[in-house]
Order: C-alpha cells, then sequence, then structure tokens
C-alpha cells in the first residue's frame, strides 16, 4: 500500500474522496451501541471508583480504577479475528495493548488479535469500509474530517494523561530579555513530526495564548523524529514539540524554556471503532474494550515504573532501552474520555485552518457506552 505523509491537511482530501464507500453523512449519527440497547450489569470489581463524571476537568482528577484482575473475562461464544492499526508499536502510549497481547488477555475474551503498524491516514478508510476493525490513534483532523464527509468512526476509550513532573510539549529557544514568563511566540519556526492537524494543536492553542501568539502566526516545520531536537538546538527552528524523553535533553539548559503541555487528566487519543465494532459486533467491541481496561488495571494502575522488573519488561516489549524508557514519569494510563475535548479540539483545528464546515457534535465523535458497559457503569 503506498504510504501518504502522516499529516491531516495530506489526507483532507483522499478521506473526503473516499468517504462515499463509507455511511452516507446522514446516517451513523448515533452508534448502535448505545447503553440504551443494550444491558448494563454489575461488574464484580468496578465499584464506584471505576468511573469519573466525564464533566470533571480537574487536572489532579485519578483515573478511573478497578480491582487488579477485572473486569473479568467474558469469552465470546466464537473466537472472533481483530485487526487493531497503529502508528507505531515502540511508543510508551502503545504498551497497553502490548502488555494484553503479550499476557493474554485478548485471548481470554475469545479474541485473535493483531497489531498493524499503519499511518492514520491510511487507516482511516479501511476502518470506515470494516477492512480493519479499530485504530489506536487520536482524532485529528484527519478523523474529524473523516467524520464531517461519512466516516461512521467514534472515539470509545482514552489512552493516557501526562504526569504533573512531565515537561512533554511545547518548548522554546529563549531570545535576548526573554523567559518562560514571558516569549513572544508570534512570528516563531516550530519543529514537530506531524505538523498541523495533529492533537498537539489544542495544548499548543493554551500555550501561546500566554505568549502572544496563536496557531495562526507560527510557521510550521514537518520533521523527522530524530531532528526535531537537533533543529531546536541548532537554530533550524526556534521552538518545538519534545516528547519523552527528548525533552530531557534541554531540561536545565539555559536558554531553553517549557511553556505547556497536553493537559493533565485529559487524553487526547486511544481507541477508535469503525462499523465493524460499533455496529455489527457490539459483543467484541465491548470485550476488546473490557481486556484493555482489565491490562490497564492489573499492570498500569499506579506508577508502574516503580518496579524495575517491569520496567525491564516493557522495554523488552517496546524494543526500547529500559534506562531511557525508566527515565521520564509513568503515563497515567486513563481509559475514559472527558466532556468536550474533541469540541476543543476542532476549534484548535479550525484555528490552524485544516478543518472546516459546520462543528461535530459530540454524538458524531465519541461513545463511551462500550466502557461503561465493561465496567458495569449505568447512565
Amino acid at each position: 500500500m503506498r504510504r501518504r505523509p502522516y499529516g491531516a491537511v495530506v489526507a483532507v482530501g483522499a478521506l473526503l474522496a473516499s468517504a462515499a464507500c463509507a455511511s452516507p453523512a446522514g446516517e451513523g449519527t448515533a452508534s448502535k451501541a448505545g447503553t440504551q440497547t443494550r444491558t448494563i450489569r454489575p461488574v464484580t470489581g468496578c465499584a464506584a471508583s471505576s468511573w469519573t463524571a466525564p464533566s470533571d476537568l480537574s487536572p489532579t482528577r485519578r483515573p478511573a480504577r478497578c480491582a487488579p484482575g477485572t473486569p473479568a473475562p467474558r469469552p465470546l461464544p466464537e473466537s472472533r479475528e481483530l485487526t487493531i492499526a497503529t502508528g507505531t508499536l515502540s511508543a510508551e502510549y502503545v504498551a497497553p495493548l502490548q502488555v494484553a497481547l503479550d499476557k493474554g488477555e485478548f485471548k481470554k475474551e475469545g479474541l485473535d488479535v493483531t497489531l498493524k503498524v499503519l499511518p492514520t491516514p491510511d487507516a482511516l478508510p479501511l476502518l470506515a469500509k470494516g477492512d480493519i476493525d479499530a485504530l489506536w490513534a487520536a482524532p485529528e483532523a484527519a478523523v474529524m474530517n473523516g467524520v464531517h464527509g461519512g466516516f461512521d468512526i467514534r472515539w470509545v476509550a482514552g489512552n493516557f494523561s501526562p504526569a504533573p513532573t512531565s515537561k512533554s510539549g511545547l518548548w522554546v529557544r529563549l531570545k535576548d530579555g526573554e523567559s518562560a514568563d514571558r516569549v513572544a511566540m508570534a512570528g516563531r519556526k516550530l519543529g514537530t513530526m506531524i505538523g498541523k492537524g495533529s492533537v498537539i494543536a489544542y495544548p499548543m492553542e493554551k500555550a501561546l495564548e500566554k505568549h502572544g501568539g496563536g496557531l495562526d502566526e507560527i510557521q510550521y516545520q514537518q520533521l523527522g523524529s530524530a531532528d526535531v531536537l537537533t533543529a531546536l538546538q541548532n537554530g533550524g527552528v526556534d521552538s518545538a514539540w519534545l516528547l519523552d524523553p527528548v525533552w530531557r535533553r534541554v531540561d536545565g539548559i539555559p536558554g531553553y524554556a517549557f511553556l505547556g503541555g497536553q493537559p493533565p487528566g485529559e487524553p487526547l487519543g486511544g481507541l477508535l471503532y469503525g462499523p465493524s465494532l460499533l455496529n455489527d459486533d457490539v459483543d467484541a467491541g465491548v470485550a476488546l474494550v473490557r481486556a484493555y481496561i482489565r491490562t490497564v488495571n492489573t499492570y498500569f494502575a499506579a506508577d508502574y515504573k516503580k518496579n524495575a522488573t517491569f520496567v525491564t519488561y516493557l522495554a523488552r516489549l517496546l524494543r526500547s532501552d529500559a534506562k531511557i524508557l525508566a527515565s521520564t514519569p509513568s503515563l497515567r494510563m486513563d481509559w475514559e474520555i472527558r466532556a468536550g475535548t474533541t469540541d476543543r479540539l476542532q476549534s484548535a483545528y479550525r484555528a490552524q485552518g485544516v478543518f472546516e464546515g459546520d462543528p461535530l457534535p459530540e454524538s458524531r465523535t465519541v461513545d463511551r457506552s462500550l466502557y461503561a458497559e465493561a465496567v458495569g457503569h449505568r447512565p
């Protein structure tokens, strides 16, 4: 399959052109997986702490949790083969899927899961047509434009939010007279791996507002993952979005300042479903979410990097260096989706000029009913 650049601007035309192969724009405005049509039963091990109000945007909100090993598996009557696309298999935010596969959590549900590396723009039309079953990504501009064009796709589970001590995010080289509290961002050149249309547009917008800039007042330079830091250090760009653990290379060094990152307590990605699991086989859709939630509760419930043995195991799965993995704070794995996140993302995409048309209501972009059923939460 021919690869396209991983960027929403390039993807928009292809997505809208292929939307005719998916559900017409008037269909699928609400997922058929809704709890109003399915029986929600109490789940042992998942008490009140297994659900937090979506409206709670507090940065100190404790992620929902069940007891380790729960929710217990409920194997499907017949085994189901599922394909989950992901942009990478080595990033830490993919760890719950890797662990679930390695520990047999999917198998316990009667699911034969394959993880397939595929960029989001390539995966979206396949997801909308049911050629793949799920996507481990984020509701980027390409996703929002695809849904706007008729794709029946929903964000059904979150992935993580950063630890309070993380400095993954927007970094800048300071000019004479500037400090971390006073930086003139308008006109700056920003180095980023994805460019416009990424979910980082939303936290970037919040950071830029404090420093006299806007998403339409900076220049974007798309760079390879190995080149972003180098460009910032040698002056090729004067600001950059640095991920874990790259930001450690400039943290504490005079002349650099951290301006902000992903909002604490608010996941910006996770599982996206197409019609295959939203409509055709909802039982399998719930089973997949249940296995993911059980993996989080069992292996990622708290500060998992305090366990050196687990870090070594995780590094092997992700094919990374254990020392580098341990050098950054644990992610706060979080399967829930906050209210209004896709509204805020669409607003940022519009400011970047990569999203047009009427804003999509949350009913077209998010479905919390699958993880609600998995933990036994009744609306």
